[in-house]
């Protein structure tokens, strides 16, 4: 009699675990979960703000994720593939109930006054305060890559599979979104246009 050799769930990756999935193990399934749980639970923080209806549209994600698992095509990342899920879950709330203010904490902080090259202000916080409010003001096309490729770390490709935009686009956006970030930091914070 052979044996299987069968690599450890944390050694395989997504698309190797969902295949197996698929074939004959429902129950692996869980692991997607704990992979996910909290990157997705950060990605969704930035539209829902509320814990309740954050874990409802997160359950609906994993439930929507599971329910396509044929649908998905393992020569290609899973990542981007939930994410996308992700965000028409996200998107599906806050049309149906209200748009979210956009909140940022300390880390992600970092990564945007390092990325957006703001330069220096007097008041710190009040500097988040003006990013905040320019992020929750803009236009979702801005905002969604901006929060895709400063806070989830995601490339200029991945950003294109999960919005279904061409990777030019992403790139264009994204660096108008800067700008608009620094246009409200600038009326803020100096009474002038940058």
């Amino acid at each position: 009699m052979y044996t299987v050799y069968m690599p450890s769930q944390e050694n395989l990756t997504d698309e190797e675990l969902i295949a197996i999935i698929r074939q004959n193990d429902k129950e692996l399934y869980s692991e997607i979960i704990r992979r996910y749980q909290t990157k997705l639970s950060h990605y969704l923080r930035k539209f829902i703000r509320r814990d309740d209806e954050l874990e409802d549209v997160l359950q609906d994600v994993f439930i929507k994720a599971y329910r396509n698992l044929n649908d998905f095509n393992v020569h290609k990342r899973f990542s981007p593939w939930i994410y996308r899920i992700a965000h028409n879950e996200a998107l599906n709330m806050i049309k149906k109930y209200r748009k979210e203010v956009v909140s940022i904490d300390e880390s992600e902080w970092e990564i945007i006054d390092q990325n957006i090259d703001l330069g220096k202000s007097v008041d710190a916080s009040l500097t988040k305060t003006v990013v905040e409010q320019a992020l929750t003001a803009m236009k979702d096309k801005y905002r969604e890559p901006i929060i895709l490729y400063f806070f989830e770390q995601k490339s200029y490709e991945e950003i294109s599979d999960i919005l279904r935009i061409p990777r030019n686009t992403v790139g264009t956006l994204i660096m108008r979104g800067k700008k608009i970030i620094k246009e409200s930091l600038g009326k803020t914070l100096y009474g002038r246009q940058t």
